[in-house]
């Protein structure tokens, strides 16, 4: 379930199935996605779990960018993603290096 609470999108999760190790039934996860600025966005997150003490949450910086942008849910299990987008950038110190003559790397 999502709604706004004024510029935040606030997103509800709940009905988890049942798999040891991992959310089960009872687990509530509620994410919050906040723009911060022209800059970017904060996304926060809390995970209220029955077999855990307390809820935990966790918060990070989402960058404004014109590039694709990957949900990690569809790739956590694509191993060769690592390897596409080293050579991604290795591509592009190539083009730096012959199209500026500057291929150092950042």
């Amino acid at each position: 379930i999502g709604w706004w609470e004024g510029d935040t999108l606030v997103v509800e999760t709940t009905n988890m199935r049942d798999h040891p190790g991992e959310l089960r039934k009872g687990t509530q996860i509620v994410e919050r996605f906040t723009p911060v600025s022209d800059k970017g966005l904060v996304y926060r997150f809390t995970v209220t779990d029955p077999d855990y003490e307390a809820p935990y949450t966790g918060e990070l910086m989402f960058p404004r960018t014109t590039d694709f942008q990957y949900e990690y849910a569809c790739h956590e299990g694509n191993y060769s993603m690592g390897g596409m987008l080293r050579g991604a950038r290795l591509m592009e110190q190539e083009w730096l290096k012959s199209n500026t003559g500057d291929g150092a790397e950042e």
